[in-house]
C-alpha cells in the first residue's frame, strides 16, 4: 500500500515537472512544437528513464536476470503491456488532452482502475470485495469533480478523435497493469526487472516507430540540448521511483488494488502545484483530493490483514 501511495505521489511530482517543459518557449513558439511536443517529451521521459534503469540494472548486476527474462512467455507479456500503456496509452492520452482538454481526458482516463479491476477479475481472477468497489467509485467520483473545473476554460477541437483517443488510453492502461501483473506472476522476474523491460519497450518504440511515422526527428535533436532537456532528466528520476513503486504495488498486492492507488497522483498534483508552480489553491480542491486518497485506500486495503 506504501509503495502504490509513492507511485501517486512521485507521478504527480513527474506531471508538474512535465507541465514546466511543456509550458517552455521552444515547446510552445510554433504550431509544429505545439504538435510535436507532447510526444517528444514522452519520448525524451522514457528514455531518461531507461538509462536510470540501466545504471540500476549493471549496478545490481542483474542483466542476466533481464536475459533470461525476455527469453521467457512472460517476458515477453510484460513487453506487450509496456506497449500497451507506454506509447499506445500516453499517446492516446496526449492526443485527448490537444482535442477535449485536461479535464475531460483527466475524466475519462480516471476511469482506467475500474476497467483494470474487471480485467483482474476476469484474467488474473483477483478476488474484489464490495467494500472496494465503493472505495474506487469513491476515488474516480472525487477525480471526476476535480478534473471538471480544468476543462471550463478549454476552446476544443475535435471531439470525437478527444474521446476515442481517452477511451484508448483507458484500455491502455487498464491493461498494461492487468498484464505486466501477470508476467510478475514468473517468479524469476522482479518488479525492477519488469520496469527496465517496460521502459526500454516504450522508448524504443516511441523513438523507431512514434517519432519517425510524425517526421518528428528534426524538432527533437534542435531541442534537446536546451534547459527543458533537464527539467524532462529530474521528471525521469521521479518516473522511474514511481514506475518502481507502481510495479512493487502490482507485485504486492495485485492490480486491482495498485491501480487506485496510483490514481491519487490527481490530488497529490494539485499540492505540488500549489508548492511548485505558486498555483491558488481551493478548499473545494482539498477536500476532493482527500475523498480521492480515502476512496483509493478504502478501495486497495484488507481489513483482516490490516489487522492481524
Amino acid at each position: 500500500m506504501i509503495s502504490g501511495l509513492l507511485s501517486g505521489i512521485l507521478w504527480a511530482l513527474d506531471t508538474v515537472i512535465l507541465s514546466i517543459v511543456l509550458a517552455s518557449t521552444n515547446y510552445v513558439s510554433t504550431p509544429e512544437a505545439l504538435m510535436f511536443a507532447p510526444f517528444v517529451s514522452t519520448f525524451l521521459h522514457d528514455l531518461f528513464s531507461s538509462i536510470w534503469m540501466i545504471i540500476i540494472t549493471i549496478v545490481k548486476k542483474q542483466t542476466n536476470e533481464i536475459k533470461r527474462a525476455l527469453s521467457t512467455k512472460s517476458g515477453k507479456f510484460i513487453i506487450l503491456g509496456a506497449l500497451l500503456g507506454g506509447p499506445i496509452g500516453m499517446s492516446g492520452y496526449v492526443i485527448a488532452i490537444n482535442n477535449i482538454g485536461p479535464g475531460l481526458t483527466s475524466i475519462i482516463s480516471s476511469i482506467y482502475p475500474a476497467v483494470g479491476v474487471i480485467f483482474s477479475i476476469i484474467f488474473l481472477k483477483e478476488k474484489v470485495k464490495p467494500i472496494q468497489i465503493f472505495g474506487l467509485i469513491l476515488s474516480i467520483l472525487g477525480v471526476i469533480f476535480l478534473s471538471y473545473q480544468a476543462n471550463k476554460d478549454f476552446a476544443g477541437g475535435n471531439l470525437i478523435l478527444g474521446f476515442v483517443a481517452g477511451i484508448v488510453c483507458c484500455l491502455g492502461w487498464a491493461s498494461e497493469a492487468v498484464i505486466v501483473g501477470y508476467g510478475m506472476k514468473d517468479e524469476g522476474i522482479s518488479d525492477e526487472n519488469a520496469l527496465f523491460i517496460r521502459q526500454m519497450s516504450s522508448s524504443i518504440f516511441y523513438g523507431v516507430v512514434i517519432l519517425t511515422f510524425l517526421g518528428a526527428w528534426k524538432f527533437t535533436f534542435s531541442n534537446i540540448y536546451t534547459s527543458s532537456t533537464l527539467y524532462v532528466l529530474i521528471a525521469g528520476v521521479f518516473g522511474t521511483m514511481s514506475y518502481l513503486m507502481y510495479y512493487r504495488a502490482i507485485n504486492k498486492i495485485g492490480a486491482s488494488k495498485a491501480m487506485p492507488l496510483n490514481i491519487t497522483y490527481t490530488a497529490w498534483s494539485v499540492f505540488f502545484s500549489f508548492i511548485i508552480l505558486k498555483q491558488s489553491i481551493t478548499l473545494y480542491s482539498i477536500i476532493l483530493g482527500l475523498i480521492i486518497i480515502l476512496g483509493s485506500i478504502i478501495s486497495s486495503v484488507d481489513l483482516k490483514e490490516l489487522k492481524n
